[in-house]
């Protein structure tokens, strides 16, 4: 049991340091809230450290539009 709770502890330290990471670049700033900003937010955030060692993750992402 001690090795579930080690992990989860870690798991969580893990997204705690990727939302540290996302303030930093300033993502929670942005008042204009759409797919991509929300995608680039979650990606920065599941990253976690990574974002310290060079990744940059980016979403880009198109809704498609209503038919005329």
């Amino acid at each position: 049991m001690r090795g579930t709770s080690i992990v989860g502890a870690l798991v969580v330290i893990w997204l705690i340091i990727g939302a540290i990471a996302a303030g930093q670049r300033g993502y929670y700033n942005n008042d204009d809230a759409n797919c991509a900003e929300a995608g680039t937010i979650l990606v920065t955030i599941v990253a976690g450290p990574l974002n310290y060692i060079g990744a940059n993750p980016k979403v880009d992402c198109t809704l498609p539009e209503p038919s005329k």
